[in-house]
């Protein structure tokens, strides 16, 4: 069975910043307060006209560029968003066209925060069946163009960016993804979501004045499903790949919040040099978050060839899920 191998990574942020104590200006809220509930500093924020296929798009060129794999040559484009430009035509389909993929399908997976999981494990099934042998993943969200600024709930957690890698199919290796584990809970749909512009609500209906246009999140109750959800993940991907964390060369989790981050390494004894952190320059960025912690970690040096590197993720539906990954 062919392996799917992450052959190269990109990303791309806006350059826009919003800082603690721009917000400080903005809503009720301090620096001291932001750090200590969410470990939250700064967070990038795009600008009029850009869009979410724009930061896409970037991090699509870049990733190819390190994988040294042609536009061309790929079969199929992914891309975990629930901040598309329009309510359609998909982000996916915006990348193909300006990456050149023309031999490529392309759809999105709606899968919130733990977007860049579910579409990797999408991307990994196809190369694994021998459908496909060439993919490229993109995680990226705009969350920033549906918050309310008025709300210091919720306008102190969320920032903009995206990340991409490109998967191909290897025979005979043992890197590659190992095991993805895929899990939701619709009943906790209520807990956060973005109430208009469906079809429930249509945007154009008068009958949809008064219902919100922005996040609403239930944060006490997203915060104790997430401490449970991101260690159950973690230690049942483990389990099916027969391994344990101290086999876990680094951590790379959603970074939503430093408390549930910090919560879900205790749970499984893992050190701090084997979390990685970037929270605290970006905030969460939905889809964006997992990739774009993978570039930084490999930019970095904490994430090498060979090195086995688990990812986790949490986010409206409810959906959470994992990977582990053998870089």
């Amino acid at each position: 069975m062919p392996r799917a191998v992450i052959q190269g990574i990109g990303h791309a942020v806006p350059e826009g910043r919003l800082t603690n104590a721009d917000l400080e200006r903005m809503v009720d809220t301090n620096d001291e307060w932001i750090r200590q509930r969410t470990g939250i500093v700064e967070r990038r924020i795009s600008g009029p006209g850009e869009t979410t296929s724009m930061l896409a798009t970037a991090a699509a060129k870049e990733a190819l560029q390190n994988s040294g794999v042609a536009a061309s040559e790929l079969e199929l484009v992914i891309c975990g968003t629930v901040t598309g430009d329009m309510s359609f035509p998909s982000v996916s389909c915006l990348v193909q066209d300006a990456i050149g993929a023309s031999h490529a399908g392309a759809y999105d997976v709606g899968a919130a925060c733990a977007g860049f999981i579910y579409s990797l494990a999408s991307a990994t099934a196809m190369i694994e069946s021998g459908t496909m042998r060439k993919v490229l993943v993109i995680g990226a969200d705009t969350l920033t163009k549906v918050v309310d600024f008025t709300d210091r709930s919720t306008c102190v957690l969320f920032g903009d960016g995206g990340g991409a890698v490109v998967l191909a199919a290897e025979e005979n290796t043992d890197r590659g993804v190992i095991k993805t584990v895929l899990l939701s809970d619709g009943s906790g749909a209520k807990h956060i979501f973005v109430e208009a512009g469906g079809t429930r609500h249509p945007m154009h209906d008068p009958a949809s004045q008064g219902y919100r246009s922005t996040i609403f999140m239930a944060g006490a109750e997203v915060y104790r499903f997430a401490v449970k959800a991101m260690g159950d993940a973690c230690c049942r991907v483990l389990d099916l790949a027969g391994m344990d964390a101290s086999q876990v060369d680094l951590f790379v989790p959603h970074q939503a919040n430093l408390r549930i981050i910090t919560s879900a390494a205790q749970r499984l004894n893992l050190p701090d040099e084997k979390v990685f952190l970037n929270v605290q320059n970006y905030g969460n960025t939905s889809g964006g978050s997992i990739p774009l912690g993978l570039y930084e970690a490999v930019q970095s040096g904490r994430l090498k060839k060979g090195m086995v590197v688990m990812t986790v993720g949490f986010g409206a539906g409810l959906v959470w899920g994992a990977n582990l990954i053998r870089w």
